[in-house]
């Protein structure tokens, strides 16, 4: 795959959802600790039948550049042949929260 073919699909939570997108572009931030995703890819708004989910994610993200997603909030990212659907849905018991800090604040040990 080319890379200005590259498709990503990038799933993360986000207030207690999974949100399922796909972008052109992902990658780490200078920002620690996140990441970025850039030129995110959409169904087209021509077509007859209009997924509400994929509608409202499009909405959400309308009019942003790049988004700062936390490393720790992203679940999965994939290259893919071909765009998906986008969606968010109910976080569940299917995801289980990454570990909290190995070390304590103030130099504390355990």
């Amino acid at each position: 795959m080319s890379e200005a073919k590259c498709l990503y699909k990038v799933s993360f939570v986000n207030q207690g959802q999974v949100y399922e997108v796909f972008a052109r572009q992902v990658y780490q931030a200078e920002l620690y600790g996140f990441i970025v995703i850039e030129e995110l890819v959409f169904g087209e708004r021509t077509t007859v039948v209009v997924d509400p989910a994929e509608e409202r994610l499009q909405t959400e993200f309308e009019g942003v550049k790049r988004s700062f997603v936390p490393m720790h909030a992203v679940i999965r990212i994939d290259e893919v042949e071909k765009k998906g659907q986008a969606r968010i849905s109910d976080l569940g018991d299917r995801v289980t929260a990454f570990p909290g800090p190995v070390y304590t604040p103030g130099g504390r040990s355990s």
